[in-house]
């Protein structure tokens, strides 16, 4: 009767074990995705899109475009662009209110010594996020 306690007890330890692993796995992969959408780390369309110089120097490679054809291809390319950015901007700007409405809640709730550095990690992001979308 010992050994099917101490079984037991081991079986029962071994069970939280795995409980709290997959609890630490969940909570970093639900943190990782969380912190993308909050604090805008995802790659959006605008940030994902090559130059216009490397995407004709691509075609004109593939396709070895004439220097006549590499223009038309090029303001085909901007005028598309341009239309997506008319699209999207509507949702950029309810995607910004979002992430702004998620900062001021969570901002509610620390303490008056804790809010000058959130504030100060929120520009950080801001400037790190300003840096990309201009590098792309």
């Amino acid at each position: 009767m010992n050994m099917e306690k101490d079984k037991g007890r081991s079986e029962a330890a071994l069970l939280i074990a795995v409980v709290f692993l997959l609890g630490v796995l969940f909570g970093t992969v639900a943190m990782h995705l969380w912190g993308e959408r909050v604090w805008g780390h995802e790659e959006t369309h605008a940030t994902a899109m090559k130059p216009v110089n490397e995407v004709v120097a691509h075609f004109t490679q593939e396709l070895q475009l004439t220097p006549s054809q590499q223009v038309q291809v090029t303001a085909i390319i901007d005028d598309t662009r341009a239309q997506w950015k008319a699209l999207y901007a509507p949702v950029d700007a309810e995607k910004e209110q979002i992430r702004q409405q998620s900062r001021a809640r969570i901002r509610a709730l620390l303490t008056p010594e804790q809010q000058p550095k959130f504030d100060a990690f929120m520009r950080r992001l801001d400037e790190q996020r300003a840096k990309e979308q201009a590098a792309h």
